[in-house]
Protein backbone atom coordinates (compact mmCIF):
# COMPACT_ATOMS: atom_id res chain seq x y z
CA UNK A 1 0.00 0.00 0.00
CA UNK A 2 1.58 3.28 -0.79
CA UNK A 3 -0.65 5.47 1.25
CA UNK A 4 -2.56 4.95 4.27
CA UNK A 5 -5.48 6.28 6.21
CA UNK A 6 -3.36 8.83 8.50
CA UNK A 7 -1.39 9.69 5.07
CA UNK A 8 -5.07 10.50 3.83
CA UNK A 9 -6.15 12.75 6.43
CA UNK A 10 -3.06 14.58 6.51
CA UNK A 11 -3.41 15.81 2.84
CA UNK A 12 -6.81 16.21 3.30
CA UNK A 13 -5.57 18.75 6.47
CA UNK A 14 -3.54 20.47 3.84
CA UNK A 15 -5.93 20.78 1.14
CA UNK A 16 -8.70 22.50 3.42
CA UNK A 17 -5.21 24.59 4.52
CA UNK A 18 -3.76 25.67 1.13
CA UNK A 19 -7.62 26.11 -0.32
CA UNK A 20 -7.93 28.81 2.68
CA UNK A 21 -5.05 30.03 1.75
CA UNK A 22 -5.40 30.84 -1.85
CA UNK A 23 -8.56 32.02 -1.67
CA UNK A 24 -7.59 34.43 0.75
CA UNK A 25 -5.24 35.85 -2.02
CA UNK A 26 -8.08 35.24 -4.65
CA UNK A 27 -10.25 37.68 -2.34
CA UNK A 28 -7.86 40.76 -2.89
CA UNK A 29 -8.24 40.80 -6.48
CA UNK A 30 -11.42 41.58 -8.45
CA UNK A 31 -13.88 39.82 -9.99
CA UNK A 32 -11.85 40.71 -13.57
CA UNK A 33 -8.54 40.17 -12.68
CA UNK A 34 -9.53 36.92 -11.23
CA UNK A 35 -11.22 35.64 -14.73
CA UNK A 36 -8.41 37.87 -17.14
CA UNK A 37 -7.06 34.49 -19.27
CA UNK A 38 -3.22 34.33 -17.85
CA UNK A 39 -2.53 31.32 -20.28
CA UNK A 40 -2.62 28.98 -18.05
CA UNK A 41 -4.07 25.21 -19.41
CA UNK A 42 -7.20 26.62 -18.00
CA UNK A 43 -7.02 29.87 -18.70
CA UNK A 44 -7.76 32.06 -15.98
CA UNK A 45 -7.14 32.09 -11.49
CA UNK A 46 -11.12 31.03 -11.60
CA UNK A 47 -10.97 28.35 -14.66
CA UNK A 48 -8.46 26.77 -12.54
CA UNK A 49 -9.81 26.81 -8.95
CA UNK A 50 -13.10 25.81 -11.14
CA UNK A 51 -11.22 23.00 -12.91
CA UNK A 52 -9.48 22.18 -9.04
CA UNK A 53 -13.12 21.55 -7.86
CA UNK A 54 -14.66 19.55 -10.56
CA UNK A 55 -12.02 17.12 -10.47
CA UNK A 56 -11.93 16.81 -6.35
CA UNK A 57 -15.74 16.18 -6.89
CA UNK A 58 -15.29 14.05 -9.39
CA UNK A 59 -13.02 11.85 -7.41
CA UNK A 60 -15.17 11.69 -4.11
CA UNK A 61 -18.08 10.06 -6.44
CA UNK A 62 -15.84 7.73 -7.10
CA UNK A 63 -14.58 7.59 -3.60
CA UNK A 64 -17.57 8.09 -1.78
CA UNK A 65 -20.31 7.58 -4.26
CA UNK A 66 -21.38 11.03 -3.65
CA UNK A 67 -22.93 12.45 -6.65
CA UNK A 68 -20.33 13.75 -9.90
CA UNK A 69 -20.40 17.06 -11.37
CA UNK A 70 -21.89 18.25 -14.68
CA UNK A 71 -19.45 18.38 -17.38
CA UNK A 72 -16.36 16.96 -18.24
CA UNK A 73 -13.05 18.27 -18.32
CA UNK A 74 -13.46 20.62 -20.98
CA UNK A 75 -16.07 22.28 -19.36
CA UNK A 76 -14.97 22.80 -15.39
CA UNK A 77 -13.31 25.63 -15.96
CA UNK A 78 -17.07 27.37 -15.79
CA UNK A 79 -18.48 25.15 -13.19
CA UNK A 80 -19.52 27.64 -10.86
CA UNK A 81 -20.23 30.95 -12.34
CA UNK A 82 -19.47 33.07 -9.59
CA UNK A 83 -16.97 33.50 -6.61
CA UNK A 84 -19.08 33.48 -3.83
CA UNK A 85 -20.75 30.23 -5.14
CA UNK A 86 -17.06 29.00 -5.97
CA UNK A 87 -15.95 29.69 -2.40
CA UNK A 88 -19.20 28.24 -0.62
CA UNK A 89 -19.24 24.66 -2.49
CA UNK A 90 -15.11 24.52 -1.95
CA UNK A 91 -15.74 24.78 1.69
CA UNK A 92 -18.01 22.48 1.48
CA UNK A 93 -16.09 19.76 -0.62
CA UNK A 94 -12.93 20.36 1.54
CA UNK A 95 -15.29 19.03 4.74
CA UNK A 96 -16.07 16.08 2.69
CA UNK A 97 -12.99 15.46 1.82
CA UNK A 98 -11.85 15.70 5.72
CA UNK A 99 -14.59 13.76 6.45
CA UNK A 100 -13.85 10.92 4.28
CA UNK A 101 -9.93 10.64 5.23
CA UNK A 102 -10.41 10.99 8.39
CA UNK A 103 -13.46 7.93 8.15
CA UNK A 104 -10.90 5.69 6.34
CA UNK A 105 -9.59 2.07 7.13
CA UNK A 106 -6.43 0.67 6.01
CA UNK A 107 -8.80 -1.78 3.89
CA UNK A 108 -10.52 1.02 2.44
CA UNK A 109 -7.45 1.66 0.29
CA UNK A 110 -7.02 -2.02 -0.85
CA UNK A 111 -8.03 -3.31 -3.95
CA UNK A 112 -8.92 -1.59 -7.56
CA UNK A 113 -11.38 0.67 -8.79
CA UNK A 114 -12.75 1.22 -12.20
CA UNK A 115 -14.66 3.76 -13.53
CA UNK A 116 -15.28 5.72 -16.65
CA UNK A 117 -12.75 7.94 -17.87
CA UNK A 118 -14.53 11.30 -19.85
CA UNK A 119 -11.10 12.01 -20.49
CA UNK A 120 -9.85 8.68 -22.47
CA UNK A 121 -13.81 7.48 -23.43
CA UNK A 122 -13.08 4.33 -21.85
CA UNK A 123 -13.36 2.17 -18.68
CA UNK A 124 -10.11 2.32 -16.34
CA UNK A 125 -8.86 -0.13 -13.60
CA UNK A 126 -6.29 1.35 -11.11
CA UNK A 127 -5.02 0.45 -7.53
CA UNK A 128 -7.41 2.28 -5.28
CA UNK A 129 -4.41 3.54 -2.91
CA UNK A 130 -2.95 5.10 -6.66
CA UNK A 131 -5.82 6.93 -7.41
CA UNK A 132 -5.83 8.39 -3.77
CA UNK A 133 -2.59 9.34 -4.06
CA UNK A 134 -3.29 10.98 -7.31
CA UNK A 135 -6.43 12.43 -6.17
CA UNK A 136 -4.24 14.71 -3.46
CA UNK A 137 -1.07 15.08 -6.26
CA UNK A 138 -3.77 16.58 -9.03
CA UNK A 139 -4.66 19.08 -5.83
CA UNK A 140 -0.96 20.22 -5.28
CA UNK A 141 -0.33 20.35 -9.08
CA UNK A 142 -3.18 22.67 -10.05
CA UNK A 143 -2.77 24.91 -6.70
CA UNK A 144 1.00 25.43 -7.58
CA UNK A 145 -0.57 27.09 -11.29
CA UNK A 146 -3.10 29.19 -9.26
CA UNK A 147 0.04 30.27 -6.87
CA UNK A 148 1.90 31.13 -9.73
CA UNK A 149 -1.12 33.18 -11.69
CA UNK A 150 -2.12 34.84 -8.09
CA UNK A 151 1.65 35.62 -7.57
CA UNK A 152 1.77 37.53 -10.67
CA UNK A 153 -1.35 39.31 -10.26
CA UNK A 154 -0.07 41.13 -7.13
CA UNK A 155 -1.85 38.71 -4.91
CA UNK A 156 0.21 37.35 -2.17
CA UNK A 157 -0.33 33.63 -0.37
CA UNK A 158 0.96 32.34 2.66
CA UNK A 159 3.16 29.28 3.66
CA UNK A 160 2.68 26.44 1.15
CA UNK A 161 5.39 24.20 2.89
CA UNK A 162 3.07 21.04 4.71
CA UNK A 163 5.43 21.22 7.10
CA UNK A 164 4.46 24.30 8.42
CA UNK A 165 0.42 23.87 8.32
CA UNK A 166 -0.78 26.09 11.70
CA UNK A 167 -2.28 22.80 13.44
CA UNK A 168 1.25 20.85 12.95
CA UNK A 169 3.09 23.47 14.68
CA UNK A 170 1.12 25.45 17.13
CA UNK A 171 0.09 28.13 15.38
Amino acid sequence: MIVSPSGCALMARYNLWQNANLIAAADTLDDDARRLDRGAFFGSIMGTFNHLLWGDLTWMARLDGGAPPRGGIGESPDLLPDWASYKHARAQTDKRILGWADRLEPEALTGDLTWHSGALGRDLTRPLDMLVLHVFNHQTHHRGQIHAMLTSAGARPGDTDLPFMPEDIGL
